[in-house]
């Protein structure tokens, strides 16, 4: 197994947190329920915008996250035309892509792809994945950097697949010199 990468390359999760907020201090005390614990308030007293935006760093415009539903077997290529057709069906909101019938980009087997542009979106079709994905690997990721987000922010569904990186690496090289000329 891969040693992980640095803790510096993690975002440090409480630093936007308000400073009122990081000042009370969490206690041990447990809820009702006896077992998990009781957390105070928010400053604001609402719910975390978490719920209906992405207020950091995930581009809304384009897509919030994607999910990428990998298929090698034939047994996993029938469920997964059934998988495709369903989600098409259940969220015709949500963007989705053409069912490959052999491996391309950085996706070392055959795939398909979901978009999903707000939280609501993402929770719903996780939830469904989970209830529908059979033995299928599904990898979610944002868009923000795609390097990035296949290895540092890696996250999956079932078991992963070693991803072609250098594929992303290259892709990114070949950006970063438009990027920077559109600045």
């Amino acid at each position: 197994m891969a040693n992980p990468p640095p803790a510096t390359l993690y975002r440090d999760p409480l630093a936007t947190l308000s400073s009122t907020a990081a000042q009370v201090p969490l206690s041990e005390e447990r809820a009702a329920d006896g077992k998990s614990l009781l957390n105070p308030p928010r400053d604001d007293n609402r719910l975390s915008e978490w719920y209906e935006s992405y207020p950091e760093e995930f581009e809304e415009s384009n897509n919030a996250f994607d999910f990428h539903v990998y298929y090698a077997s034939a047994a996993q290529t029938e469920h997964a035309r059934k998988l495709h057709e369903r989600i098409r069906r259940e969220f015709p909101e949500m963007r989705v892509y053409r069912f490959w019938d052999r491996p391309v980009g950085p996706h070392p087997v055959p795939m398909f792809e979901v978009n999903t542009f707000t939280p609501a979106q993402f929770g719903a079709l996780f939830g469904f994945l989970v209830a529908y994905r059979g033995d299928l690997s599904i990898h979610p990721n944002t868009t923000s950097s795609e390097l990035h987000d296949h290895t540092v922010r890696a996250t999956w569904m079932g078991p992963s697949y070693p991803l072609l990186t250098d594929v992303l690496r290259e892709h990114e090289a070949r950006s970063a010199p438009r990027a920077a000329a559109a600045q």
